[in-house]
């Protein structure tokens, strides 16, 4: 049993809301002159050498179980590898506040995935959140993009599947139980890392001529502080509150990533998206409501 949330347990998932929000922005700056394909996989490289190292630091170190490894080989997949390349692709041509907005129907993309491949079934409840996050996609991306899909609707629904990535990834990872906290994600980083270096071979080298000083610092960042402090911040509210506490944090995201966007690159975020973000928050918080009544 867990003791009530008090400020400090608060601060500590605010804080974490503000550092991944923040992740559209540092991808934002990031592709400006280093591809979406090349730029993940060094934030992922960079990240998986501070998880092992971390790992280690902590006395722990990556899992032998034979059995975990298929479930890490699926997060590294879909919870870093396709996602983030994903999100950074969209993210060359549209908006990093654009981008927090479609990510933010996430967490009922797992309640449709879990009806599936789990025993938690959809209710009224948990349907009429889906409906609404549904409904706000339609308003955000609008339906007569969908009928001439240009490469920003493109783009655009990249950084949605982006979202379903995480979803599969919030499934999966469910199985991912036996093994030290620290070093399986450290296991994550380094199958990610192996995904993508591949991948990065086939991108043309011209980019390595052009990164700028902002581009590399972003994906310094991105590494350091939305994956290793935020890695570690997340792992302490689990273990202080538990999941249905940290939950909560898929209301904070979004607003976070509008708000950096509009406050560092003076992103102005239309009025579909305001609405579309108003429904599908709207959205997660009747399902929310609905899980909470079932458990």
């Amino acid at each position: 049993m867990y003791a009530p949330p008090g400020p400090s347990d608060y601060a500590r998932l605010l804080l974490l809301a503000a550092i991944w929000g923040s992740s559209f922005l540092f991808i934002k700056i990031g592709v400006d002159s280093v591809p979406a394909v090349p730029m993940t996989t060094l934030r992922i490289g960079l990240a998986a050498v501070l998880m092992v190292a971390l790992a280690r630091a902590y006395g722990e170190w990556l899992p032998t179980d034979r059995r975990l490894w298929p479930f890490i080989v699926l997060a590294a997949l879909f919870g870093n590898a396709l996602p983030f390349t994903l999100i950074s692709w969209g993210e060359e041509r549209i908006d990093s506040g654009l981008a927090a907005i479609l990510m933010a129907p996430m967490p009922l993309t797992t309640l449709v995935l879990a009806h599936i491949f789990t025993e938690e079934k959809l209710n009224t409840g948990k349907l009429a959140g889906v409906g609404l996050g549904i409904l706000g996609l339609i308003v955000l991306i609008g339906p007569e993009s969908l009928t001439r899909l240009g490469e920003d609707t493109v783009r655009q629904l990249a950084v949605a599947a982006a979202g379903c990535c995480y979803a599969v990834n919030a499934v999966a990872s469910k199985w991912l139980t036996g093994g030290s906290r620290i070093g399986m994600a450290a296991a994550v980083m380094v199958a990610s890392t192996l995904f993508m270096a591949p991948l990065s071979l086939l991108e043309p080298s011209d980019w390595l001529f052009a990164p700028t000083p902002a581009s590399l610092t972003a994906i310094v960042v991105l590494a350091v502080m939305q994956t290793a402090i935020g890695t570690l911040l997340m792992l302490g509210i689990v273990a202080r509150q538990g999941a249905s506490f940290f939950s909560q944090i898929n209301f904070l995201i979004p607003l976070f990533g509008v708000m950096w966007g509009a406050v560092v690159l003076a992103e102005r975020p239309s009025p579909n998206a305001v609405v579309a973000l108003a429904l599908i928050l709207a959205g997660v918080a009747v399902a929310r409501r609905a899980v909470v009544r079932g458990r």
